[in-house]
C-alpha cells in the first residue's frame, strides 16, 4: 500500500515516513514541496495520501483540487494535517475531498490507528473493485456467447433456406457483404453495420412457405403466381419475429421490407420513404445488384456498368437514393467481394 506524505516541515516528513514503515506491507512517498507532487502526476501512484494544511506555494486545499483533476486520483483518501480547528478551514478541506484530519503535532498512535482503518477501507474497496471487473468480464463473456450463437442460429436457417433454392448459391451470403459495406459508405456505426451484414442473409428466409410449383418455376410468374411469391416477404417476418433475439428482429424487419419502394410502389405494405427502415432500404440495394450481377437458368448475368446503371436510374423511385449514393462510394470493395464469393461459388460446384 502506497501512502503518500506531503509535508513542508523536513522533520514532520520524517516522522510521518517512519511510521509508515512499520505499517504491515506500506511504504511512504513522501514529498516536502506540493510542486514537486504535480510534477509527478499523472504517473505518480499512491492509494492513500497525508497532506499538510499549511505549506508555501500550495496549502493542502489547493493541492488536493490539484490531484483531483486527474480522474485516476478521485476518490483515493485523504487525511489532511492541520493545527487549524477553525471550522471554515476544515469545511474548506472537506469540500476538496478530504475525509478525515489528523490534529498537529501528530500523535504517533492516532496516526497508525488512522492508516491502518484507511488500509482496510482501501482494500475493502480494491476487493470489490476486483470482483466488479470480474462480473464485467464474465457478463460480457456470456453476451459474446450469446452473439455468437445467435449468428450460428442466422447461418443455419440461411442454410436451411438455401436447400429449397440452391439456385441461389452464396447469394445470402453476398447480399450481407454488400449491406454491410453500403451502411458503412451511409454512415452508420460499426455495431449497426455488424448487425446489417448478419441479418441481411435471412432476407429471404419466407422463401420456404412458397410453393415449390412457384418458387422453382423456370419461365415467367403468372399472375396469382407472383403474388404468391411476394408473400414470401410476411412469412419471413413471421417466422422472425417474435424472437426475443435482436438480430432476428432486425432480420425479420429486413425480410419484411427489402422489396419495399422508395416511391411507395412495393410490396407487402406499400411504405414509401423514410417509413421504410433503413436496413430494409439497404438490402434492397444490395439484393437488387446481386441478383442482376448473378446468372440464373431463367437468365443471363447482366454486367457490372449495366447493373449500377439500373440501380442510379431508380434512386428516388425504387430506391433510396441515399443508399445507392452509398452503394456507389462502396462500390470497389463490394466487387472485390462480387468476384471472391464469385470464385468460391464455382469451386464448390466444380467440386461438388
Amino acid at each position: 500500500m502506497r501512502i503518500l506524505l506531503v509535508d513542508d516541515n523536513q522533520t514532520n516528513l520524517v516522522l510521518l515516513s517512519k511510521l509508515v514503515s512499520r505499517l504491515p506491507d506500506c511504504e511512504a512517498v513522501s514529498f516536502s514541496d506540493p510542486s514537486d507532487v504535480l510534477t509527478e502526476m499523472p504517473k505518480l501512484d499512491f492509494d492513500i495520501a497525508v497532506i499538510d494544511y499549511q505549506m508555501p506555494g500550495y496549502n493542502g486545499v489547493e493541492l488536493l483540487r490539484e490531484i483531483n483533476m486527474f480522474d485516476r486520483y478521485k476518490g483515493k483518501p485523504v487525511v489532511m494535517v492541520t493545527a487549524d480547528t477553525d471550522m471554515t478551514t476544515r469545511m474548506a478541506c472537506l469540500d476538496a475531498g478530504s475525509i478525515d484530519f489528523l490534529n498537529k503535532p501528530v500523535n504517533p498512535l492516532e496516526f497508525q490507528a488512522r492508516m491502518k482503518n484507511l488500509v482496510a477501507l482501501v482494500e475493502a474497496r480494491n476487493k470489490l473493485a476486483d470482483k466488479a471487473e470480474w462480473l464485467r468480464q464474465e457478463v460480457d463473456k456470456a453476451t459474446l456467447e450469446i452473439r455468437e450463437r445467435e449468428e450460428e442460429i442466422i447461418d443455419r436457417l440461411s442454410i436451411a433456406a438455401s436447400f429449397k433454392d440452391s439456385e441461389t448459391g452464396l447469394h445470402t451470403k453476398r447480399v450481407g457483404e454488400y449491406s454491410d459495406l453500403i451502411a458503412k459508405a451511409l454512415g452508420l456505426s460499426p455495431a449497426e453495420c455488424s448487425d446489417i451484414r448478419l441479418a441481411a442473409p435471412m432476407h429471404d428466409i419466407g422463401k420456404v412457405g412458397i410453393p415449390d410449383a412457384v418458387l422453382l418455376k423456370k419461365g415467367k410468374l403468372t399472375e396469382q403466381e407472383f403474388a404468391s411469391m411476394q408473400t414470401h416477404t410476411l412469412l419471413g417476418c413471421d417466422i422472425l419475429r417474435e424472437s426475443k433475439s435482436s438480430l432476428l428482429q432486425l432480420a425479420a424487419e429486413i425480410a419484411a421490407s427489402h422489396h419495399e419502394r422508395w416511391d411507395g410502389q412495393g410490396y407487402p405494405r406499400r411504405l414509401s420513404g423514410a417509413d421504410i427502415p433503413i436496413a430494409g432500404r439497404i438490402v434492397a440495394v444490395a439484393d437488387n445488384f446481386d441478383a442482376l450481377t448473378t446468372a440464373r437458368p431463367y437468365k443471363e448475368a447482366w454486367s457490372v456498368g449495366q447493373a449500377v446503371a439500373h440501380i442510379r436510374e431508380r434512386a428516388e423511385t425504387q430506391f433510396d437514393p441515399a443508399c445507392v449514393e452509398a452503394f456507389e462510394k462502396a462500390l470497389p470493395d463490394i466487387l472485390k467481394v462480387h468476384q471472391s464469393l464469385q470464385d468460391h461459388e464455382i469451386e464448390m460446384v466444380a467440386t461438388a
